[in-house]
């Protein structure tokens, strides 16, 4: 071969080389879909607003269907439960698709608002008497504004593991952590909440163990 001529092996090469990258690449797509992580699903809780009184109640769990895009979905503690077309005064969270707000601020009646303690749940035991965030005019909470953690391979929305304290609209108040987002069929917008709520007044969100005698 002369000097200069293109060696004839070389585009067999180079389409192995490219046959090979293609082949990587597929394989890591693959691989990475069998290891996308499902995650857990929960069913929606019917609701049956009822009266809890001066109770502590809770831990309790509870999923609310927050999936529709235009409508809020309205949590009372003090009924435990969601509640349809509520007064001013008569509901403490709202949900819509990933967002929460609570009833308190510009705009709202209640006394409401949301500190993030960003702490395991059952290590609460009071809620602080200050810092609580507002529910700002354009719909946003800072107190919880950043629930989630956004997966970019699996573009799922994950709960940060926060606990989080309410003021609630009539002053009392509750903790509560996201323990869950997805509907079964893997639909986002179902927030399943694990929550403790005094009904009492105080700030006592855990109960006292009774003396031994």
């Amino acid at each position: 071969m002369t000097a200069g001529t293109p060696s004839p092996f070389r585009p067999t090469v180079t389409l192995w080389v490219l046959l090979g990258a293609f082949g990587f690449l597929l394989a890591s797509l693959v691989v990475g879909a069998l290891r996308r992580p499902v995650p857990a699903a929960a069913d929606v809780t019917a609701p049956t607003p009822a009266s809890v009184g001066d109770t502590l109640v809770g831990p309790a769990v509870y999923t609310v269907d927050a999936t529709d895009e235009f409508q809020w979905t309205f949590f009372d503690f003090s009924r435990n439960a969601v509640v349809a077309a509520p007064g001013p005064l008569d509901w403490d969270l709202a949900f819509r698709r990933f967002v929460i707000i609570a009833n308190g601020g510009a705009g709202f009646a209640g006394q409401g608002g949301v500190v993030d303690l960003g702490v395991p749940f059952d290590s609460v035991r009071e809620a602080p008497d200050t810092g609580y965030a507002p529910t700002a005019r354009d719909s946003t909470n800072p107190g919880i504004g950043h629930w989630y953690k956004y997966g970019y391979s699996s573009h799922l929305l994950d709960p940060g593991g926060h606990t989080y304290v309410v003021r609630t609209a009539d002053g009392h108040y509750a903790k509560f952590s996201i323990v869950g987002y997805y509907c079964r069929e893997v639909r986002s917008g179902c927030f399943t909440i694990r929550y403790a709520y005094q009904g009492d007044g105080t700030r006592t969100l855990t109960r006292v163990p009774s003396p031994r005698r």
